[in-house]
């Protein structure tokens, strides 16, 4: 036997092959076919994890061969997994700003139990409300015994750079009071649930000492709750808009309404720069995420999760069948005016404050801050809001649908009983 044989003979013994039939090339194949089989077996059955990838830190900004999004400086492209949201310290913070509910007695015990708690066991410089020190009530309580240790405003310019986080006690309102105090950064706020809705306030005072250490130990998710940022031009003398010193950050939503006037409102609507449409009914409510599910659901719109970003416009009793609520994107700048030929001016209001009169000629221009409210979460993001629309709105609660081993004598009855037989027979 030559060499060539010899070493095709050996081929054969190791690939086992006892077919005649059968080709050596025909055997490696089956092998290799067999090999491939055993790798693709094994990769299906590791485990496969999910990954951050499917909440991109960049989209793709490449689409094909040849298209991209054109580069620019206001080129916004983040997309943020809201899990990422967590709260940090680049110092221990030592100062924080205490909000109470006002002309609600039962606010007050808890008011000074967390106040003394700050004081004596954290050893922090608390600030309050000059107002709120006023309080007779007050001076019959244990808070005398730090009242000299509190500190006091009565402007909000006073707290600029000074306060580390803050800490609510009460309802929504408070959350709101405290977007108005900071009308650029805003430090973390805290909201303890002690008002009527509470559907801003997740946490729950009964272990409030565990859950404000937790917190100032940097252990807590944010909620980044965007706001829009509200800027009155009035008309001048000349004719010419000026810019009025009504520039306003508010968390929920601003609102153009008819005022006392029993005729239609009749606003113009534009988005950046076009003219979309033309609003005759009640008014019109522009909203953040947050405020999605105060004003604007009562009017019929959407809820939008406070982590996504846009702006929400709804129509209050529009004279339209076909006028349903919109979302635009966050970046987009409206422009909201009276409407030349309207019968009235209109009104406006700023999360139900600085209400005030908008006449021909002046216009209302809104846009997405650069300053959103820092929400601490009790839980985290989505836990808190589903919450929130369970217990305060009641979000789809309807009474469950019977099984049908529970309905015997439907399930009993034949396609020829009758509601009278089965009646007989109960």
């Amino acid at each position: 036997m030559d060499e060539k044989n010899l070493n095709l003979a050996r081929a054969m013994v190791d690939l086992g092959i006892n077919d005649s039939k059968k080709s050596v090339v025909t055997k490696m194949q089956d092998k290799q076919q067999l090999f491939s089989r055993s790798e693709l077996t094994v990769e299906q059955t590791e485990p496969r994890r999910r990954t951050r990838s499917l909440n991109a830190p960049s989209p793709i900004q490449q689409f094909g061969p040849c298209g991209r999004i054109m580069k620019n400086s206001a080129m916004v492209m983040t997309i943020q997994d809201p899990a990422s949201q967590r709260l940090t310290w680049y110092k221990p913070p030592s100062t924080v700003l205490v909000i109470k509910k006002v002309r609600d007695s039962s606010v007050l015990p808890p008011f000074v139990e967390l106040v003394t708690w700050l004081v004596k066991e954290k050893s922090m410089q608390v600030h309050v409300e000059a107002s709120v020190m006023e309080d007779q009530s007050l001076k019959n309580t244990r808070f005398a015994d730090v009242r000299d240790q509190v500190q006091t405003f009565k402007d909000e310019t006073e707290l600029q750079d000074k306060i580390d986080f803050i800490i609510c006690l009460g309802g929504d309102g408070t959350l709101l009071y405290a977007s108005l105090l900071f009308q650029q950064s805003v430090p973390p706020v805290m909201a303890f649930h002690l008002g009527s809705l509470g559907f801003l306030t997740p946490f729950e005072f009964d272990n409030f000492q565990e859950q404000v250490t937790n917190v100032l130990e940097g252990h807590a998710a944010l909620t980044l709750r965007s706001r829009l940022r509200c800027i009155i031009m009035r008309k001048g003398d000349d004719g010419q808009p000026t810019k009025s010193p009504t520039n306003l950050l508010v968390l929920n939503e601003v609102v153009i309404d008819r005022g006392p006037s029993p005729y239609l409102s009749n606003i113009d609507l534009f988005i950046d720069g076009k003219h979309v449409t033309s609003v005759q009914g009640d008014g019109l409510i522009v909203s953040t995420p947050t405020g999605s599910t105060a004003y604007a659901v009562a009017a019929g719109a959407s809820m939008i999760h406070p982590s996504v970003p846009a702006i929400m416009i709804t129509p209050i009793c529009p004279h339209s069948l076909s006028f349903r609520p919109i979302v635009v994107p966050a970046g987009v700048e409206l422009k909201i005016s009276v409407s030349p030929d309207s019968r009235n001016t209109s009104w406006v209001s700023f999360d139900g404050r600085n209400r005030q009169e908008l006449f021909h000629g002046d216009s209302l221009r809104v846009t997405t801050s650069i300053y959103p409210v820092p929400s601490i979460c009790a839980a985290d993001q989505i836990t808190d809001w589903f919450d929130s629309l369970a217990e305060c709105l009641h979000w789809n609660v309807r009474k469950r649908q019977k099984h049908l081993d529970e309905l015997s004598d439907l399930t009993h009855s034949s396609s020829n009983d009758t509601l009278d037989s089965l009646d007989r027979d109960s």
